[in-house]
């Protein structure tokens, strides 16, 4: 990892910390410390930051912990002038936070849309734009973006999560040519399916949560086998929260780390594929494959 100019600790910011994938970076962060001479700025939503505690991460000299709503402009701002003006700004920034709705499209409505792009999407490109000019006035800095499988491909029930990640991986593609000149860096990590129970708190739209639990509904089936196949799935994946957040501090220690990372192997089982089979061929086998898709749609 490239050291920061006279002597000073190589500030990371990290967005979403207190749980899932982005707490296992954070305790990856903190065993770093000491060796990589590190100043880590753990954010989470105010409501969330009692969770830090609870898993024994306390404020010292060169960890902070911060109330961050990443669709708040002001926070945003807040925590990134505070970090520019007793810190010196931000080395790393790790855009972590996000939600994903399960819902088809016909079930998502304006608001619930643009909230789910709103986090996943609007907001870590505001949070990068504010800790830009710091990078550039250094030439030096890296950006890194929690993706998923859902940014190079999109799944039925899922639709506005992969709207939302593949619009961070446009952006971020173009950031990656962009910020060259700079030597600041732009990566996409890009998890599958990582075993955890985190797909059994995803958020239904209120019009999804009725279709699932009414089996008169046209999509039921979509809900019900999707459900299943997914929580299967994420329960024998052999990729962890840790094993992903592993491959980020690789990234970090990388001097010019390249613009996507798969964080999983079904992620490079599914872009191999992709790059394999002709376009028309890829979309009628995953379609085929979908779970006891001969039943969807016959109500």
């Amino acid at each position: 990892m490239p050291g920061t100019r006279e002597g000073r600790r190589q500030v990371v910011l990290v967005t979403g910390a207190s749980t899932g994938l982005g707490l296992a970076i954070a305790r990856r962060l903190i065993q770093e410390q000491c060796d990589r001479n590190l100043h880590v700025v753990l954010t989470a939503r105010q409501a969330s930051l009692a969770r830090f505690q609870n898993h024994d991460i306390v404020e010292q000299d060169n960890l902070w912990i911060r109330a961050l709503d990443v669709t708040d402009a002001q926070q945003r701002q807040a925590v990134v002038a505070e970090i520019e003006s007793e810190l010196g700004g931000v080395d790393v920034l790790i855009n972590n936070a996000g939600v994903a709705y399960r819902s088809c499209v016909e079930h998502v409505t304006e608001p619930e849309r643009l909230h789910q792009m709103n986090i996943n999407f609007r907001s870590p490109v505001e949070l990068t734009r504010c800790v830009l000019p710091g990078m550039r006035a250094k030439r030096q800095g890296k950006i890194i973006n929690v993706s998923s499988v859902g940014g190079m491909m999109a799944m039925p029930t899922m639709s506005v999560y992969s709207a939302s990640k593949f619009a961070l991986e446009g952006v971020s593609e173009a950031l990656f040519y962009e910020l060259k000149p700079w030597n600041v860096s732009v990566t996409l990590i890009q998890p599958g399916f990582m075993r955890s129970d985190a797909f059994e708190k995803v958020p239904y739209t209120i019009m999804s949560a009725k279709a699932s639990a009414d089996q008169a509904d046209p999509y039921h089936e979509h809900y019900h086998y999707m459900e299943r196949f997914i929580e299967s799935t994420m329960h024998r994946a052999p990729a962890t929260c840790d094993s992903v957040a592993a491959k980020i501090i690789k990234v970090m220690r990388q001097k010019s780390p390249p613009l996507r990372v798969y964080g999983s192997i079904d992620a490079l089982a599914f872009s191999l594929l992709r790059r394999a089979l002709p376009r028309r061929l890829y979309n009628w086998f995953l379609y085929r494959n979908l779970p006891s898709i001969d039943r969807w749609g016959k109500r």
